[in-house]
């Protein structure tokens, strides 16, 4: 399976899944990252972290570790 931090820029992708059960994987999916939601990768920051997407209409930034834990199918543009 693929995470968020695997994308592209300008790649989309469909959140499978966020994986723990902790603190962290709960504000996650607070800040929109939830099953069957739709995001964008728009930038990388020049060294790779933190990593800028697109979900529900607002742009939000994560580590790479906070990407990590996120399970995506990406899409193919039609």
């Amino acid at each position: 399976m693929s995470t968020l931090d695997g994308l592209r820029t300008g790649q989309r992708a469909r959140v499978l899944e966020v994986s723990g059960e902790d603190a962290i994987a709960v504000r996650l999916m607070e800040m929109g990252l939830i099953e069957g939601e739709e995001v964008e990768l728009l930038v990388f920051a020049p060294l790779g972290d933190p990593l800028e997407i697109d979900v529900r209409g607002y742009r939000l930034s994560l580590r790479k570790s906070e990407a990590q834990r996120v399970l995506i199918e990406p899409l193919v543009d039609q």
